[in-house]
């Protein structure tokens, strides 16, 4: 291989002959590749295009997005040929060379959105015991409140005067919900009664049977006429708002439901149970599609976002994010360190987290 063949030969002489014209640089033209027609066997094709790449490749090189770090060249290198020799002494004389990314900017940190401090408006009173449920009425007008005596309360919520105080639970009322598509107003308590309370008369219009123990929980379906229920029995109950059935029993769970949230895409339904799980329920087989054993504590709080496809979870000292439809983990909230009880967020993404906090004064 000391010697190019003939036709190979002859064609390099011919381009240093176009190279100069009148004792200037002339452009280099670029020819198409030699051919078994020129008199080259297929071996030596393959050698010249394979040299080809690797020139290419080596003047690409510095447009990538990993370079070495190490130290610049030392002064004594020239221009030219020169400078070039001098660089590749001074990369080899590096002792421990790394590669690091050009650009950082994709790697710094998001900084959330600035939003006011919040301030104390009113406080309400009137409850004779622990408000363990609230409500806000869809268009804003009026809001509504459980409480261990055994009340639900129906407040303006402009000016904070009370409206109107229903009466039927045995016990302490735990949760509440008010449909958007219809005069209903849904409430659940210790007393291991479901109520639905018109409120265009003011008086309980359904009963749903069936839970074993307390009711701790519930939530309505946004698009279907069903509610879920889940309670200390450590069941959720899918209810025909209609008909009063039971249509399904969501089961799986090995302590307390404390809290089952709805929405529109699956998971349909989510529960969060105080045996440390979050369950993600398929609504068309009534079986889990996935179960999160991240936390370490009870699971007293969910909320999901009402615009983003996700949802977060509350336990003692931990709130945790979780991607729909498959339940990955997110990220953590730091910065609670005691039982978070509730959850919510808003449009604006902001979060809020309320439970119990304990201190210890030496």
């Amino acid at each position: 291989m000391r010697e190019l063949p003939p036709a190979l030969a002859a064609k390099q002489a011919t381009a240093n002959k176009t190279k100069r014209i009148g004792g200037g640089a002339a452009p280099v033209v670029s020819k198409p590749l030699l051919t078994e027609a020129d008199g080259v066997d297929g071996s030596t094709m393959k050698m010249i295009e394979g040299a080809a790449a690797k020139a290419g490749g080596a003047s690409a090189s510095t447009s990538t997005s990993l370079t070495i770090r190490g130290r610049a060249p030392s002064a004594g290198s020239g221009a030219g040929a020169g400078g070039r020799a001098g660089a590749g002494t001074a990369q080899r004389e590096l002792p421990g060379s790394s590669l690091v990314r050009k650009n950082n900017a994709a790697a710094q940190q998001i900084k959330p959105t600035w939003h006011p401090p919040w301030k104390l408006m009113r406080v309400i009173s009137g409850h004779l015991g622990w408000v363990r449920a609230l409500a806000v009425e869809p268009g804003n007008q009026w809001f509504c409140t459980g409480a261990g005596d055994r009340t639900v309360k129906i407040w303006d919520l402009a000016s904070g005067n009370l409206r109107l105080t229903l009466t039927g639970h045995i016990s302490t009322v735990r949760g509440l919900a008010v449909s958007p598509r219809h005069p209903y107003l849904f409430s659940c308590g210790e007393d291991k009664m479901v109520k639905c309370w018109d409120l265009e008369s003011n008086r309980v219009i359904r009963h749903y049977h069936g839970h074993l123990s307390g009711v701790y929980s519930l939530a309505l379906h946004p698009t279907l006429d069903v509610l879920i229920t889940s309670g200390r029995d450590g069941v959720a109950r899918v209810w025909d708002m209609r008909t009063r059935t039971n249509v399904m029993v969501l089961s799986g769970h090995q302590g307390t439901v404390s809290s089952v949230v709805a929405q529109e895409a699956d998971p349909q339904v989510i529960t969060g149970s105080m045996d440390s799980t979050v369950r993600l329920w398929d609504l068309a087989a009534g079986k889990s599609m996935a179960v999160l054993t991240h936390h370490k504590k009870s699971v007293r709080a969910l909320t999901t976002h009402p615009k983003e496809f996700t949802f977060a979870s509350g336990s003692a000292g931990s709130i945790k994010q979780w991607k729909c439809p498959e339940g990955a983990f997110m990220q953590n909230f730091e910065g609670f360190g005691g039982i978070v009880n509730t959850l919510s967020v808003n449009e604006d993404d902001v979060l809020f987290s309320g439970g119990l906090c304990f201190s210890l004064l030496v």
